[in-house]
């Protein structure tokens, strides 16, 4: 039983990790930078675990529960990951190829800008690669460079069209949801997970494997137009039921939120859409 409850554990850890990194990947956030994000999570998350149980949450227990080495523990849980940005560029080696052809004068030209750089040879875009990014080929470097807009190819020289990295420029709201968003679900799955009957929340989605594609755009908007039909209902509610500072000096104000969203097996497949 604790073979088989580890293994679906794994498999669904992997079917959530998936889409996540496809969403990292697309805006710059190499494997170092999320280690070290699951590594403060794991710390943060272990003393608080501990502290539920109504242990002492020190960190030779996290040490233990995480598997994790006492210091390693102490670092990240000191972390702040506001002051993180050094860290995380320093991860992506994209990043550091763009930051060598900005400060590095042996890939400047005679006005100390960042020269248009032969693809082989001394001073070239090879030589970059190969100084500031390890091991990546120049070709594979070349191609991140190029779907992001970059660096471009002209006359067989590579130059430098943006003085940042940045492979998806996407505003930070959106982003901040996805951490709000996908927490709160996570959370409310976990809670379902370990709790008596009683006191599980409402947890609900309906799909269909066999649907006719033709149908798909107007399921898309008929679940649209009845789902904001139906939150807007709520939001009046909640609205109506909002602590009053004046009036409700006993009240404790508290935080609810109910989510619906819409999925079909296309969406993985074209993330632009």
């Amino acid at each position: 039983m604790a073979d088989e409850l580890t293994s679906a554990l794994r498999h669904a850890v992997y079917r959530m990790l998936r889409p996540l990194v496809r969403i990292l990947l697309r805006h710059g956030m190499a494997y170092g930078t999320f280690a070290e994000l699951a590594r403060k999570a794991y710390t943060d998350e272990g003393l608080r675990h501990l502290e539920a149980l109504g242990k002492r949450p020190s960190i030779s227990a996290v040490s233990a529960l995480t598997g994790l080495t006492r210091k390693e523990a102490k670092r990240v849980h000191e972390l702040d990951l506001d002051a993180g940005s050094d860290r995380t560029r320093r991860y992506n080696r994209a990043i550091r190829v763009v930051s060598g052809w900005l400060v590095d004068p042996r890939f400047h030209d005679d006005r100390g800008e960042p020269a248009a750089l032969p693809l082989e040879g001394p001073h070239s875009f090879a030589e970059l690669v190969k100084d500031y990014s390890g091991d990546i080929p120049p070709s594979a470097m070349l191609t991140i460079l190029e779907a992001s807009n970059t660096a471009a190819v002209e006359e067989d020289r590579v130059i430098l069209r943006e003085r940042a990295y940045l492979p998806t420029q996407t505003p930070v709201e959106h982003i901040e949801i996805l951490g709000q968003d996908v927490g709160e679900l996570v959370g409310t799955i976990g809670h379902n997970i370990s709790s008596e009957k009683t006191r599980r929340v409402f947890q609900r989605k309906v799909s269909n494997s066999s649907v006719r594609e033709s149908a798909l755009p107007a399921f898309r908007a008929l679940s649209t137009e009845q789902s904001q039909a139906l939150l807007e209902t709520y939001h009046k509610w909640l609205s109506e039921h909002q602590v009053d500072p004046d009036a409700d000096e006993d009240e404790r104000a508290r935080y609810v939120a109910v989510g619906i969203y819409y999925y079909d097996d296309e969406i993985d497949e074209d993330p632009e859409r």
